[in-house]
């Protein structure tokens, strides 16, 4: 009879550990195009909830319009940027496509001569451009012809935008919902992990909690200085478009060591036009003012609040960068952030063993000495 029932027993858990793993599944497949999007809303959330915490509390506003007037205020931020960023892109296009026809059909392709006299390459250029100056109707119907047969790439780029925007349009959207539900929510979310974990929950997300706010804001301020500094220096340097170029150059430089990248192709165009005084002005203001930034603020303000070491904070960035896409910015250095508080606590847990076992050890060692040897 016992034997029966524990058979019984054993069945019913591992039927119960399958359907428990295929509704995990199904929920993952359901949920997977929503999950970057709410990371992005609770990082949004939890940095700016100070702000939402004095609607609420020192305006006395309801919770549903306090997260009303903060989803609002975010969604300006980053939309108008955006906008703009679009605007100046979509003005460039055209301008570049117009010059581009008018040359192609006036025979009139050139390139600066510093490009031209390039060694190696600098030849197979020149005949290039004279190949497309001589037989300007050919060159028009070359080039109708390869825009035609990489129309499918466009399509791509297209869907990618379509699809990125739907994503910010369901993080913003969820972002009001972190706001007027975020407490409540981590209060379950903390009393879950605590019924697995344990009480030391509450250190890990203390961790975690340190590490999200120093990581948006060093990487946030750095990148927003580095951006502004930048545009000063494009628009002194007489740059196109310095607006559109200080927005590429702040998302360039959320990734670490990126923004020389970006003052640097500009330097490069500069000099490249013959605005040599331009060119070389940018950048040594780039080496000598905007790299600095990222020398200095990322660094302080990211290992000095955490107590983690800069090159795990580096390490968690990129390599969550890989692994994650763009929010990987973020969930790399918090991910490697919990390993060191685990590593830590273990080390302090098990600290009078250790050494006990070393002061054991070097006793042994000096016990084994002859006598009179020191």
């Amino acid at each position: 009879m016992i034997e029966h029932w524990t058979k019984e027993l054993v069945l019913q858990r591992l039927l119960s550990a399958v359907l428990l793993t295929v509704l995990v599944i199904l929920c993952f497949q359901i949920v997977q195009f929503f999950i970057s999007p709410a990371i992005w809303a609770a990082i949004l959330a939890y940095v700016t909830f100070p702000l939402y915490r004095f609607f609420h509390h020192k305006v006395h506003l309801s919770p549903t319009l306090s997260a009303l007037i903060m989803t609002a205020a975010v969604s300006l931020t980053i939309g108008v940027p955006l906008i703009i960023g679009v605007f100046f892109l979509q003005q460039e296009v055209i301008s570049f496509y117009g010059t581009m026809v008018h040359r192609l059909q006036a025979g009139y392709v050139d390139l600066p001569e510093s490009i031209k006299n390039l060694p190696i390459i600098g030849q197979q250029i020149r005949d290039t451009l004279w190949e497309i100056n001589k037989d300007p109707e050919s060159s028009m119907a070359t080039a109708r012809a390869w825009v035609q047969s990489h129309l499918y790439y466009g399509k791509l780029a297209f869907d990618a935008v379509l699809k990125n925007l739907t994503k910010l349009g369901m993080a913003l959207m969820t972002l009001f919902f972190f706001y007027r539900d975020g407490m409540s929510l981590m209060k379950q979310i903390r009393q879950a992990m605590k019924n697995i974990i344990g009480d030391r929950i509450d250190h890990y997300i203390n961790s975690v909690a340190a590490t999200t706010q120093a990581v948006v804001y060093g990487i946030g301020l750095t990148a927003l200085a580095q951006a502004l500094l930048a545009g000063l220096g494009y628009a002194v340097a007489n740059a196109p478009n310095p607006i559109l170029l200080t927005i590429i150059t702040f998302m360039v430089a959320l990734v670490p060591f990126g923004t020389p990248f970006a003052w640097g192709g500009v330097s490069l165009w500069l000099l490249s036009q013959g605005y040599t005084t331009q060119g070389i002005g940018l950048g040594l203001w780039g080496i000598l003012v905007i790299s600095w930034v990222d020398n200095l603020i990322r660094p302080i303000v990211i290992s000095g609040a955490t107590k983690i070491p800069f090159i795990l904070i580096f390490i968690g960035v990129l390599g969550g960068l890989t692994a994650f896409g763009f929010v990987g910015l973020f969930i790399g250095p918090v991910v490697l952030a919990i390993v060191l508080a685990v590593w830590r606590e273990w080390i302090s847990q098990h600290r009078s063993e250790i050494f006990a076992n070393q002061n054991a050890q070097t006793t042994t060692s000096q016990q084994a000495l002859p006598c009179g040897t020191k």
